[in-house]
This record gives structure tokens, C-alpha cells and sequence, in this order.
């Protein structure tokens, strides 16, 4: 059985990502990319469902796990009685190879480590041809099944039923090195891997970089660890943000509410993007800006809420059914048919995150305020449109809130770029339909008897989405209509000091109630509360936030309070850059910022 969310670590290439348990086993790999089908895939069954193993053979009387500093690099230190180990886990970067690499090293004594190794590809659907080759009088395994194969290179390897196996001792000084390398079964094996070289190679390009960011005065290791989480789910080659590394994990234990998140949402990576340049990754903006670019070329009409990580249009969704999902729940999907719908916020966070690339001094290409210019002719023609949503609401659409809000801040980025920044377009008009919206909030989406804003016109329930509205500028944060709001929230979501999203046993997602506390909505109340002057309850509630993370620095989608776990797909864009917002709120909040 798979372990607890938070007893997964991620290492990555940026091209994709396994998650590594502390236990030694890769349960999730997908390769070459996140939203490519599962070569393991334990973490959605067992590990009759793909798992590579690797740890003492005899009982550990210790252990430890932490990244080297600044980076994906994952060290694992095991104890047991007859000595001391350190296993090295990491994708290699900048290559363009999918590679895994397991390094084992003798600290003191000895140490019998076991290597169990399940290769299942296509989702644990097919079983591959094996066999063992010697290269250069080492030994070699190679697995095909249809268009994928591996190479694993390392001590030879013992086939009995569908499992690999070896035992190796490791003494003081001593080290071995394990690696696996996808590549299209109809070419050859790529060469061996140069380990050390790879080793120091990865570490420098990953310290290049976190080297570039300015550090956070406060919560800086959580911020830090953060910002590496964002760039991690960023394809190298594309620019596309995927919005986790995993699919299916659930949102309630047991239940349904599992997605697959393995792709782009405009709205993360534009949320991602600004978090990278508030932290001074300039360049990721011209990358994502390219990608964008790219995916949404063509007739504006066509603009979809998520695209593969190149782009891809067609995300069909479909149920797994060779994998039984997450301690059983059920179904596991691949692909995401939120690709169809119309969620009418998606204008805004782009037009916002496009905005902030532009007040950063990086100049507009040739096609980017092309690319607005288009945005906006089409939100002229549908701001008017009901949508599902920020919560891709599967129930019928509606005028939610604060997808009107977003409209309205689309007309208002794009507003500022024709007054203050000399861009052309018809600013009159627009400042005329940016009137018309915020006109039509007032009157539908708030209600004065509760002095608050509604999750959708006619509603009297609230959504926690709607603490955005301070967020994009749409109103104050110390606005008494806001403080209304957010009064209101508190009220109606807080479950344990943690928001929900909103209310599911209401009906208006269509899909059956139940889910944990949404941790990226509580990031935001962190961040209304510092902006609005409720500094200490800002930091207890940070504080608290902060200590969901786990050994090393990760975070799901959801928190699920009474069992004290995580919940839902990992690590969370969404999550990861709200905490790192919350942090700078803070910052702006306290007495040197």
C-alpha cells in the first residue's frame, strides 16, 4: 500500500518528476514527461502496480532525509545495527535524457541493501520483455513494451515473477551507483550514465538558479523551497507550469474527487509567473509568455483553461481502470476534461500576469500585446457569459463572482497598458465596459444584507475565492465591503481554523459533498488578514501553515485535519506560490517592509 502523502519526496529534471517515499521505494514516475502514462505507479495501488525499492535489507534504526541545499537532490541517511548509509536520489537536468539516478554510499560499518525492482508501464497495463545484457562486463536489464523502454544499470538483478531483485552490501568508503534511463524502444540504449559528473552538474545548475531570486526576510526557508517547487513543475523546454506532478490523489479519502493535474492551467501559471518575478525570475517571463503564445495562437474564441505541457488542445479524460487508486480510491483518471469548459476568470489572471511582466521592464514582444489585443476583443464579445468557474464547477454554469471580478480586471490591466505604458487600443471603450462590470457586481454579486460578496449572483453563500477581489485591486482589503466578506467566510468556511474552498454539500459542483480544507485558500486569508492590519492573527495562522509541509518542504492541495495528513495531488503550484504571496504580505506588513 502506498504511503501517506507526505511521506513522498520529489526529485525532477524538469521534464518530469517521481516521488520518492521514505521508505526508499519510487512509487510515481512518469516518463519522459509528468503527463506521460506511469512507468510507477504504486502510489495509485500497490506495488504490483510499479515501485523501485531500494533500502536495507535489515531492520533501520534510523533515518533522515533532506534535499543538498538549493536544490531537487535527495539524500537519505539509514542506520541500522551493522552500520550507516547514504542513498543519493535525483534526475539529472539539462541533457535532455530521462534519467534516474540512485547513488549508494558507505559511511561506516556495512550495510546489506535490497533492490526490488517492478517495472510497469502504461499505467501498470503492460507487463515489459525483459532481459539482461552485459556491457562491458557490467551488467545491464533492459524493459520494452511498445514505445517505451528502460535501460537499468547497477548489480545484477534476479527475475522471479514479474520482480527484480538483488542484495548488495555497501562498506565504509565503498559506493555503488544505480541508474534507469527511458528512451523510444525503437532506437538504442543510450550510454551510461557519467554519474559523478551528472551528480555535480545537476547541483550547479540547480544552485544557478535559486541563486538568481531575492531572499524572503521572512519564512524564508518556506518561501525559498517554494519558489524551487514552481520551478521544478516548469517543463525546460515548453515553459508550461504543470500544476502538480501527480494525478488521482485524492480530495477526500475514499472518495471520487480525484483529478489529474499532471498539465498547464492559465491560471496557475500566471499566478506562478508572478510570484517568479516578484522574486526576480525575470527570465521565466519571457518563457511563459512564449508558451502562452504558442497554446493560444489562433482564433481568441478557441482559448481553453488548460492546455498539455506543449500546448496540447485535447485533454480527454478517462478512467484508469488498471490502477485501483489511492489506498482504494477510486476512479484514477488521466486527462481533464475541465478542458471544455468556460471559465470566464482565466482572462484576468493572464491579462494580470502579463501585466506584471510589463511593469518589471520587460518589454512586450512582437506578438504579446497582439496576443491582449485579441484577448480582449473576445472578452468584449462574452464578459456577459456564465462560466464554471474558478473551482471548474461541474454543476451548471453561473455568473460567479469572482470570475467577474477577474473580467473586470482584465479591462483594467489592459487599460493601464494603453494610459501608462503608450500600448494602442480602444481604452475608451474599455474603460466604459470595466465601469459596466464593476456596476453589475455591486447590484448582483453582493449581498447588503450580510454586507458581502456572493459566490454567484443570486447566491447567499460564499466562496473563498472571493478574497481574491482584494488581491487583483478590485476593492481594498481594509474596504468595509471586503471586511463584510471576509467576516462572512469566517463564518460559513472555516472548518478547524481552515478554510474550504466552499460549501460542496451545497449541489453547486454537482458532484458528491465532502473534501478537506483547501490549503492555498487559507494562504490567501493569511495574506487578506496581513494586508487588512490583522498582523498577528496572519502570522499564528502562517505559522500553523507552514507546519503542514513535510520533512522536506512539500505541500498538497488539501489538509485534512482530524488524521493530521495531507490530501489531494502533490506538490500543489497553487499552494506552493500562495504561501510564498502569504510570506510577502507579511513582509509588506511588518515594520521593515
Amino acid at each position: 500500500m502506498a504511503l501517506r502523502i507526505e511521506d513522498y519526496a520529489l526529485i525532477g529534471d524538469c521534464h518530469t518528476g517521481a516521488l520518492v517515499g521514505n521508505d526508499g521505494s519510487i512509487d510515481w514516475l512518469c516518463l519522459p514527461r509528468f503527463d506521460s502514462a506511469s512507468t510507477f505507479g504504486a502510489l495509485l495501488g500497490d506495488e504490483n502496480h510499479g515501485r523501485w525499492l531500494l533500502a536495507p535489507r535489515d531492520p533501520v534504526l534510523e533515518t533522515s532525509r533532506a534535499y543538498i541545499e538549493d536544490t531537487f537532490v535527495l539524500v537519505t541517511r539509514w542506520v541500522t545495527a551493522t552500520g550507516e548509509v547514504e542513498v543519493t536520489d535525483l534526475m539529472p537536468h539539462g541533457d535532455r535524457r530521462a534519467d534516474v539516478v540512485r547513488r549508494v554510499h558507505g559511511i561506516s560499518g556495512s550495510v546489506t541493501m535490497a533492490q526490488d525492482l517492478r517495472l510497469r508501464f502504461d499505467y501498470a497495463e503492460a507487463l515489459p520483455w525483459m532481459r539482461q545484457v552485459l556491457e562491458n562486463n557490467a551488467h545491464a536489464l533492459i524493459a520494452v513494451a511498445g514505445p517505451d523502454a528502460v535501460i537499468i544499470r547497477g548489480p545484477k538483478l534476479t527475475a522471479s515473477d514479474h520482480t527484480h531483485t538483488t542484495d548488495f552490501t555497501i562498506g565504509a568508503g565503498e559506493t555503488v551507483d544505480l541508474t534507469l534511463t527511458w528512451y523510444p524502444a525503437h532506437r538504442p540504449a543510450p550510454d551510461r550514465v557519467d554519474v559523478t559528473t551528472r551528480i555535480r552538474e545537476t547541483l550547479e545548475w540547480w544552485r544557478d538558479w535559486a541563486a538568481l531570486g531575492t531572499p524572503s526576510p521572512l519564512y524564508h526557508d518556506e518561501v525559498h523551497r517554494s519558489l524551487l517547487v514552481l520551478r521544478a513543475l516548469t517543463h525546460e523546454d515548453t515553459g508550461g507550469i504543470v500544476a502538480a506532478a501527480t494525478t488521482s490523489l485524492p480530495e477526500s479519502f475514499g472518495g471520487n474527487r480525484n483529478w489529474d493535474y499532471r498539465y498547464v492551467w492559465l491560471r496557475d501559471a500566471s499566478l506562478t509567473l508572478h510570484v517568479l518575478l516578484d522574486h526576480g525570475f525575470d527570465d521565466e517571463a519571457d518563457g511563459w509568455r512564449n508558451w502562452l503564445l504558442r497554446a493560444v495562437a489562433g482564433d481568441p474564441a478557441d482559448i481553453q483553461i488548460m492546455y498539455g505541457l506543449s500546448g496540447e488542445r485535447r485533454l480527454a479524460e478517462w478512467e484508469v481502470g488498471s490502477l485501483p487508486g489511492y489506498h482504494g480510491a477510486a476512479p484514477v483518471r488521466a486527462g481533464n476534461d475541465a478542458w471544455r469548459q468556460y471559465q470566464g476568470d482565466i482572462f484576468g489572471e493572464v491579462m494580470l500576469a502579463l501585466q506584471a511582466a510589463r511593469r518589471r521592464g520587460i518589454e512586450e514582444s512582437e506578438f504579446s500585446w497582439a496576443l491582449q489585443r485579441a484577448i480582449m476583443s473576445y472578452v468584449e464579445d462574452n464578459w456577459r457569459r456564465p462560466d464554471n468557474g474558478i473551482w471548474e464547477i461541474r454543476g451548471a454554469q453561473r455568473h460567479f463572482t469572482h470570475s467577474r471580478a477577474m473580467i473586470w480586471a482584465a479591462f483594467d490591466c489592459a487599460i493601464e497598458a494603453v494610459r501608462d505604458f503608450g500600448l494602442d487600443g480602444p481604452v475608451d471603450r474599455w474603460e466604459k465596459l470595466r465601469d459596466e462590470v464593476r456596476e453589475e457586481i455591486e447590484a448582483r454579486g453582493f449581498d447588503t444584507v450580510r454586507n458581502s460578496y456572493t459566490q454567484y449572483y443570486g447566491s447567499v453563500g460564499v466562496d473563498a475565492s472571493l478574497l481574491q477581489l482584494s488581491q487583483i485591486g478590485y476593492v481594498a482589503a481594509d474596504d468595509p465591503r471586503m471586511l463584510g466578506t471576509v467576516a462572512a467566510i469566517e463564518e460559513e468556511l472555516l472548518h478547524d481554523g481552515l478554510l474550504m474552498r466552499y460549501r460542496t454539500e451545497s449541489g453547486v459542483d454537482g458532484l458528491p459533498a465532502g473534501e478537506h480544507p483547501f490549503l492555498a485558500c487559507s494562504f490567501w486569508l493569511v495574506e487578506q488578514y496581513a494586508r487588512s492590519g490583522r498582523v498577528q492573527e496572519a502570522t499564528a495562522l502562517m505559522d500553523r501553515l507552514v507546519g503542514f509541509a513535510n520533512d522536506v518542504g512539500l505541500l498538497s492541495e488539501e489538509y485534512d485535519v482530524g488524521d493530521q495528513r495531507q490530501a489531494g495531488n502533490t506538490p500543489q503550484a497553487l499552494t506552493h506560490l500562495a504561501l510564498v504571496r502569504a510570506a510577502d504580505a507579511l513582509v509588506a506588513a511588518s515594520p521593515q517592509g
